[in-house]
């Protein structure tokens, strides 16, 4: 019966283990996990969602208080449209991020950095491309492109001296989106390196609408691989979401995949941004409380804990500090969810507001639990504790047991 590590990941001449960990936002895909898997002979993702804030959390910057006190006098006006970002900033808080990253980095491995396309910062083109180029600058081995088509992304990049060595893949959930992807980017006669076929089953936002469980990960991959061969395309295909053990990776890779991309498993990770408290959440749920709800500002369905703090807060939009969600108009729907609250309950010091959610707060106070579909069968992979809790896992325990495990066995710490 083979392993995953009888499979190899192949960029040209350089041969990678074939497990690449999902980018997860707002520094839950940390560099200390990034640098583990690619120690390991693996690809990590670090996420550029949030820069400013992952920034000031790792080397003591100011990007956020400044910000929020350049705009302070806006803090109570509904119209967020003045609220912009110093693309200076933006790019050195980028520049800072991955390039400590990379400067870490040991091992056979690589690091990219998972870029959402619906992060707009109220310049959506103008900001897409300072986050590309500066981490371009900053010498990061690969760029997903997440969140979106991104149809203007190569665009983008294309007159950076990195644009054709860099490795550049985008995530997809349908063979419509990469060709339309595709057909858009042709100009830059450059195709991806990879495509990461994200499946109904994953974490966070989902490609499909509230019909996701009519969509099937394995029929994806192979209506994508059936055409790229009539086509005559060789781009490796890298599927995610829902491969939880080594032998669900073994089955995409039998089946011609290049790699899987995993990240569920990693949440309970040692090295993973979640604090401890909220893994404790994250092993003890039950099927039942996950759920896939409407409320993300970006009109993306998104998977969570229905535990979420974030769930019903009627917290007031904190667009001056964070305001990574404004559309090029400076609207978010949470803003409008939040205003007609307010409206309907003159006076009341404490609102709910369940129809939305403000991302940028409660991601960045990991108050908004999203989660992949199998994050009930966590408990599984750790041992209970006397005092109710379970224990926290290494990023190397858990990137070998996927590497080396059989029979869709799940090794337990020792």
């Amino acid at each position: 019966m083979k392993r995953v590590d009888d499979f190899r990941l192949h960029f040209g001449k350089q041969e990678l283990v074939p497990i690449v960990i999902g980018g997860m936002g707002v520094d839950i895909s940390t560099a200390d996990l990034a640098l583990e898997a690619a120690r390991l002979g693996g690809i990590g993702h670090i996420s550029d969602a949030m820069v400013k804030t992952v920034a000031d959390r790792r080397f003591n910057t100011k990007f956020v208080k400044d910000k929020l006190k350049l705009y302070k006098y806006n803090v109570a006006n509904t119209d967020k449209s003045v609220v912009q970002f110093d693309l200076g900033q933006l790019a050195e808080a980028t520049k800072l991020h991955v390039g400590r990253t990379m400067e870490a980095k040991r091992g056979s491995g690589l690091i990219f950095v998972n870029c959402m396309e619906k992060l707009t910062m109220n310049a959506p083109k103008e900001t897409l491309r300072v986050r590309l180029s500066a981490a371009l600058d900053a010498g990061i081995d690969g760029i997903t492109l997440a969140a979106g088509l991104h149809l203007g992304s190569f665009a983008l990049m294309e007159d950076h001296p990195r644009f054709r060595d860099v490795k550049l893949g985008i995530i997809v959930s349908s063979l419509r989106a990469l060709q339309l992807f595709l057909r858009k980017s042709a100009r830059t006669n450059r195709l991806p390196d990879y495509v990461v076929v994200e499946g109904p089953l994953a974490g966070g936002h989902l490609g499909f609408g509230m019909d996701w469980a009519k969509f099937d990960l394995a029929t994806i991959v192979g209506e994508i691989s059936t055409w790229l061969a009539a086509e005559k395309l060789d781009i490796p295909l890298i599927p995610a979401g829902g491969i939880f053990t080594g032998s669900d990776a073994v089955a995409f890779l039998e089946n011609g995949a290049a790699a899987v991309q995993v990240a569920t498993r990693f949440t309970v990770a040692k090295e993973c941004g979640l604090p401890a408290d909220v893994q404790q959440h994250y092993f003890k749920a039950s099927e039942e409380e996950i759920v896939v709800n409407q409320i993300s500002p970006t009109g993306y369905p998104m998977r969570m804990l229905t535990g979420s703090p974030a769930i019903g807060s009627g917290i007031r939009p904190n667009c001056e500090a964070y305001g990574y969600l404004l559309d090029s108009n400076g609207s978010c729907s949470y803003i409008d969810a939040y205003n007609r609250q307010v409206a309907l309950h003159p006076g009341v010091k404490k609102i709910s507001v369940m129809e939305k959610t403000c991302m940028c707060t409660h991601m960045r106070n990991f108050d908004l639990w999203t989660c992949g579909h199998y994050t009930y069968r966590l408990k599984d992979t750790s041992r209970k504790g006397e005092d109710g809790n379970y224990e926290i896992l290494t990023a190397e325990h858990i990137f070998q047991d996927y590497q080396y495990s059989v029979d869709n066995k799940i090794a337990l710490p020792v």
